[in-house]
């Protein structure tokens, strides 16, 4: 990506190209900004990992070197994804987590209007599943209760596991996830 001649512009990377940066900036709003080598492009947040994110920071630091691709071409900042070069982990989730049906305890990692949210994998980055309001009954887990729960649906493609309550030990579960 070097200029043909002096003060001329780094051709823009293509579409679907991967290419290295350095991180120039964590925004406030949660972009992540990287310098290509004369062109900048722009991490949103659900483009760093596939697998749960809060802030850019639990992913990447500024001056860090990464490899990206490149989702669009903009004239003026580029959209950079650092996944889409990366394994996606939800086609083997199956076998990792085990089959539709099975009971898992883990960590409510989020509470929200629609539910809460229960890591369903054994590692401190794993998938999350949702526990919706209507199955809580008069349960009110905090995050970091540890709870039983049977995986009732599984969607790769929309990125999306459906739990329901399950019996465990005691109101906050009593085990950890179980791979």
């Amino acid at each position: 990506m070097t200029p043909d001649r002096p003060g001329d512009r780094p051709a823009a990377p293509r579409r679907g190209q991967v290419v290295t940066g350095r991180v120039t900036e964590i925004a406030g709003f949660g972009g992540t900004f990287v310098d290509l080598g004369g062109r900048t492009g722009m991490i949103n947040l659900p483009e760093l990992s596939w697998r749960p994110v809060r802030h850019p920071t639990d992913v990447v630091r500024v001056g860090q070197l990464v490899t990206v691709e490149v989702l669009d071409g903009g004239p003026a900042v580029l959209a950079l994804s650092l996944r889409a070069p990366r394994e996606n982990p939800w086609p083997g989730l199956v076998g990792r987590v085990g089959r539709v049906g099975r009971v898992v305890t883990g960590p409510v990692t989020k509470r929200a209007p629609i539910g809460v949210f229960v890591r369903v994998e054994d590692r401190a980055d794993g998938l999350e599943g949702l526990l919706p309001v209507g199955e809580l009954a008069d349960a009110h887990p905090e995050v970091g209760d540890l709870i039983s729960v049977r995986i009732v649906a599984v969607d790769p493609v929309r990125r999306r596991i459906a739990l329901s309550p399950a019996p465990g030990p005691g109101p906050g579960g009593g085990g950890r996830v179980s791979g």
